[in-house]
């Protein structure tokens, strides 16, 4: 089991900031039309509704994306281990940020302490994965029925205390607002994976089924172009987590 957040087995989930550029105000109706509805509430800065369906997905679907994505990338070009830019395996109109991988063997898995920038394309979203915890029957074989597969990362992200500000915005509730269950996912590894990089075991490329996933989750609706700053912070039994992006958002 992955938790990217508490446990024995890490990964830490970040945030991104993203911008929208407006040609008018018909190009703006239709944009946000086919996103979804933004909360009008001065609790969340520029942030979609958990129950929002964002360019076709509900939430959930997008954890198990996130997950799918996060997963695909080989270590050595992995932007969560700070070996590829934050573009690495990005497209379309959301974009996934996380925060620090924590390598097995790594003496300072317990505190990440981590400071990034990156530049972001216009008119795109980003799924922010705060805190998250995923398990699958590839790491663990024991566990062969979805139910205990969501069991387990569950009891990963319910100790956890989580934070989030959006250029200095707090972003309140994450925990009781934004969390989510994945649907049962496939997902696909390279050969050079990070569950190797993580202590998981050494396992082959290709593709395996199931995945599920259960974190905090928040998507930010685009932002304007310019510089923006994304901080969040999480703490679980003895580890914190403190991840600050500093973006350019283009135009």
């Amino acid at each position: 089991m992955k938790e990217h957040g508490s446990g024995r087995k890490w990964k830490w989930a970040g945030a991104i900031a993203v911008s929208l550029v407006l040609v008018g105000a018909l190009a703006l109706t239709t944009l946000l039309s086919s996103a979804g509805t933004p909360i009008q509430d001065s609790r969340y800065p520029k942030v979609f509704d958990r129950d929002s369906v964002v360019y076709g997905r509900t939430y959930s679907e997008w954890s198990a994306a996130w997950e799918q994505w996060a997963d695909s990338i080989p270590t050595s070009q992995h932007p969560l281990f700070d070996n590829g830019p934050i573009s690495t395996g990005q497209s379309g109109p959301v974009w996934f940020l996380g925060g620090k991988f924590c390598a097995n063997g790594n003496p300072n898995c317990g505190t990440s302490n981590v400071v990034r920038f990156g530049d972001v394309p216009a008119a795109t979203a980003l799924y922010v994965a705060i805190y998250n915890s995923e398990d699958s029957t590839l790491e663990d074989p024991g566990r062969q029925q979805i139910n205990d597969l969501r069991s387990a990362t569950q009891g990963g992200v319910d100790p956890a205390t989580v934070s989030m500000e959006v250029d200095g915005a707090p972003i309140h509730d994450l925990k009781e607002d934004f969390r989510v269950q994945s649907p049962a996912f496939v997902f696909t590894i390279p050969q050079d994976n990070f569950f190797t990089a993580l202590g998981e075991g050494n396992f082959s490329a290709g593709s395996y089924f199931p995945g599920v996933d259960d974190g905090i989750y928040v998507m930010l609706e685009p932002l304007s172009p310019g510089l923006h700053t994304i901080h969040f912070h999480a703490t679980s039994g003895g580890f914190t987590l403190d991840i600050t992006y500093h973006l350019h958002v283009k135009h």
